[in-house]
């Protein structure tokens, strides 16, 4: 036995009790059943267990690799906290996730062990290869620990609107009603076959635990690419899928210039999108070259997933023109509250808008090590999202975010984050960062600056320089240079101004850069 009811290696342990030989994974390395997905979980158990004291946690580091989904299951079955880290991010900025952690070692991709190693981390670190001859010499033994099912599974760093990411702990009793949340607004079919484009590193992950649940296969892909997803839906006959809006519009734009890729996607029935705002009219573009049914998830990190939900029923109707709807988040499920708070906490009334809060088993348990965050977050078991939004028709819409964080295809970016690394800059007086709309990556991030009196900016340079700091889907892809920022009598920057401003002078932003 390598998990318990109510835990995450309990939905392994399950389907393998249930269907040994059905498929549970499909990568580029082969198939692998759930009986062989359990004895490898098993086998990690006993290696984490032999390599660390009780309760050190696991860090995980690198592109979408089978490894990552054994260690979803296997480390938290192991008593232990997996941590995962997004390769995406600078060498810097992991090296600090992972002491704040107190991970006892990481395991990766060649490339990010190596990088790791460059900036002076010091635990034992293993490659995707030296891991995988770790598993296969372990034993079997199937010891299993005694998970509590509210105990912490999964620390997730999440940006905020402080430079110091966050770090959410998700319980498994949390993700797996997140699991039956998906499952309530999106059954999964007997002949289900779905393809995981994201990265392994996000919340998304949960779909991952999703299909298991429902001893259906995942087709994993290392990275998205429109042809190759093509090609992986046509050659796995693969029915449902998971897309962000720039995904997607990579796929509407191939299939715009190669129509004939079209009948690889005839078993494709339902996409699923979320992670950032989704254009109506991309959607539309879609639903023109697709056979599909949509549906939309809105949730986060702090939500061990998604929590509000609008079906393939709405989406139809949208479709067809009650256009609102496309505008919409969806409505809760089952065992999901939600409600619309005024700055005092206050609930507002329908079409009034207010903080999103959510109170449902799926809210995490808080943030690591950061009391005052996890109580500004956390009140009376409701979720305070930071996102402003209104009910109309039982239906939540998403307005705005309140913390101006910039989501840069399905990326998290902390506006004060890049502020800091831009001030950094000999050449920058003052800089306020805000997110401007992007039609291919959902929002770009633009550094509106002050420049050291007497300085010409070189707008470039100022890039490469935050390049050398933070990752690149965090570097402004505009820099304008003002004269003054707008500014309240307490001096803060009125950030609402100036994207009001920038969205009325689109010239001014320039060439992305």
């Amino acid at each position: 036995m390598t998990g318990s009811a109510g835990t995450l290696a309990g939905v392994v342990q399950h389907a393998a009790d249930q269907q040994p030989d059905a498929v549970a994974l499909i990568d580029d390395i082969g198939t692998i059943t759930f009986a062989e997905l359990n004895q490898r979980i098993s086998a990690t158990i006993d290696v984490v267990d032999g390599l660390l004291d009780a309760t050190v946690p696991v860090a995980v580091i690198g592109p979408n690799h089978r490894t990552w989904i054994e260690l979803y299951y296997a480390v938290p079955a192991s008593g232990r906290l997996l941590v995962f880290l997004n390769h995406r991010l600078h060498a810097q900025e992991l090296s600090s996730m992972i002491e704040r952690s107190g991970a006892g070692i990481v395991v990766g991709s060649s490339d990010d062990i190596e990088r790791l190693r460059d900036v002076g981390v010091e635990l034992p670190l293993f490659n995707w290869a030296a891991w995988s001859a770790l598993v296969d010499g372990a034993g079997n033994v199937g010891v299993e620990h005694r998970i509590d099912p509210e105990s912490p599974a999964w620390l997730l760093f999440t940006s905020g609107t402080t430079a110091a990411p966050k770090g959410a702990l998700l319980s498994h009793k949390g993700l797996l009603a997140s699991v039956a949340a998906s499952t309530a607004a999106r059954p999964v079919g007997i002949g289900d076959v779905y393809v995981f484009p994201f990265p392994l590193c996000h919340v998304a992950g949960y779909n991952v635990i999703h299909r298991h649940a429902h001893c259906r296969p995942v087709v994993l892909m290392p990275g998205f690419a429109a042809a190759d997803f093509c090609e992986i839906v046509a050659r796995e006959q693969v029915t449902s899928t998971s897309l962000a809006a720039t995904m997607l519009a990579s796929l509407v734009d191939l299939l715009d210039v190669e129509p004939e890729r079209i009948a690889q996607l005839r078993s494709l029935t339902s996409i699923a999108y979320g992670a950032a705002p989704m254009p109506a009219s991309l959607l539309r573009k879609a639903d023109s070259l697709l056979s599909v049914d949509f549906g939309q998830g809105y949730g986060m990190t702090e939500l061990s997933g998604n929590a509000v939900f609008l079906n393939a029923a709405a989406h139809r109707r949208g479709l067809e023109g009650d256009v609102s709807l496309l505008e919409a988040a969806g409505v809760p499920v089952d065992g999901v509250e939600v409600r619309l708070v005024d700055d005092d906490g206050i609930a507002v009334a329908d079409g009034q808008l207010g903080e999103i809060t959510i109170r449902a088993e799926q809210v995490m348990l808080g943030y690591l090590d950061d009391e005052a965050a996890t109580s500004a977050a956390l009140c009376d078991g409701w979720l305070y999202t930071g996102d402003i939004g209104r009910m109309a028709d039982g239906l939540l819409y998403v307005v705005d975010r309140k913390k101006d964080i910039i989501i840069t295809g399905g990326e998290n970016v902390s506006s004060l984050e890049v502020e800091a690394s831009v001030l950094d800059y000999q050449d920058v007086a003052r800089v306020a960062v805000v997110g401007m709309p992007d039609a291919t990556w959902g929002e770009n991030v633009c550094a509106v600056v002050v420049t050291v009196p007497g300085v010409k900016l070189d707008p470039v340079a100022l890039v490469a320089h935050v390049r050398q700091s933070l990752a690149g889907f965090k570097v402004p892809r505009h820099v304008v240079v003002v004269d003054e920022l707008p500014a309240t009598a307490s001096g803060k920057v009125r950030k609402a101004d100036l994207r009001r401003w920038l969205s009325e002078n689109p010239g001014l932003l320039g060439k992305r850069l």
